[in-house]
């Protein structure tokens, strides 16, 4: 509900006002009896005061048309949103270099998944209108999320991705393909795919360039997305004895083969050595690939000041017919 008129219900504050200005009104009534006994019965009698219940009735009635000039509606508002969206597939390595400690996140040293999937959330949030939907691949491909207008599970699923869910391994080919079998069951206008290594092709069937020219025939665009420091990066290994140590391993990124991918689908591809770069391009992938969005406004209210006016008459009524009754 809601009312059309609502600086008028401030009226309702002087209700009160007049109640307490009645009540002070006028000279307290005064009789002289001949003996106490009279007094003393009159006493004992079951008291009425119509003064005060005809006092209330019309405090009610103004209150009634107060209620009545501010408008209340009774209703709801509908919002059709028709969006012309992107279809967009995220591809995301989790293979075991991704523990490599090279990025930061909220000051402190992170791994890149760590890190990785802090962006893409955000990533995600900016995009209500797009379908969107999450691939992580190692030794092969394995889909965590079809393509969904429901980000409050695909976030949830994205939290979930860890390294190691999947035998170690870098199929970048198979994940290619299978991001770009699931875009092209989906009728869209546009549909892309973002995929994230930071390695080499060195698993799977399908070479990543048979992949790309399969999204160039379907006109499928792949980000590709290249992700350490260049050089060495402390990363977690097994030592001899079986402990986990962190060491430094050399970052090895297949950049020419990225590129290539990037540059045959209509795409770009992107190197992102630290946390600050990998959010610039999320974001100017965001800002590149935009949404249309029109909404219609629909309304629909009843109003309710009709019914607070006969019930206001039939208080006015009842006090007229009151105070014929028992008022001289």
């Amino acid at each position: 509900m809601r009312f059309l008129h609502p600086e008028l219900l401030w009226l309702l504050t002087l209700l009160p006002v007049l109640a307490l200005l009645r009540g002070r009104r006028g000279a307290a009534p005064a009789l002289l009896f001949s003996t106490t006994a009279i007094a003393a019965t009159l006493a004992s009698a079951r008291k009425y005061q119509p003064g005060k219940l005809l006092a209330s009735l019309k405090l009610l009635v103004i209150a009634c048309l107060i209620l009545a000039l501010a408008r209340p509606q009774l209703g709801n508002t509908t919002t059709e949103i028709e969006a012309s969206g992107i279809d967009i597939m995220l591809a995301v390595d989790v293979s075991g270099s991704m523990e490599a400690m090279d990025f930061t996140l909220q000051g402190k040293t992170a791994n890149r998944l760590q890190v990785v999937k802090a962006v893409v959330a955000d990533f995600i949030a900016d995009r209500p209108n797009d379908r969107i939907g999450l691939l992580a691949f190692s030794v092969r491909p394995y889909l965590i999320s079809p393509l969904t207008l429901d980000h409050h599970w695909l976030q949830k699923r994205l939290e979930a991705l860890t390294v190691g869910m999947i035998e170690d391994g870098t199929a970048i080919g198979s994940a290619i393909g299978v991001g770009v079998s699931r875009l092209h069951e989906q009728e869209s206008k546009s549909r892309i795919l973002i995929l994230l290594t930071d390695g080499m092709n060195n698993a799977g069937k399908v070479p990543p360039a048979a992949a790309a020219e399969a999204a160039r025939t379907l006109e499928i665009k792949v980000y590709t997305i290249g992700a350490g420091t260049r050089g060495v990066a402390r990363t977690p290994v097994v030592d001899p004895y079986g402990r986990k140590v962190l060491a430094n391993v050399r970052v090895d990124i297949d950049e020419r083969s990225l590129q290539q991918i990037a540059a045959l689908t209509g795409a770009r591809y992107y190197r992102a050595t630290d946390t600050a770069s990998l959010e610039r391009i999320y974001q100017e992938i965001n800002a590149m690939e935009t949404t249309t969005r029109t909404s219609k406004h629909f309304e629909h209210y009843r109003e309710l000041y009709p019914l607070l006016i006969v019930v206001a008459l039939l208080l006015l009524a009842g006090e007229l017919l009151l105070r014929r009754r028992f008022l001289p």
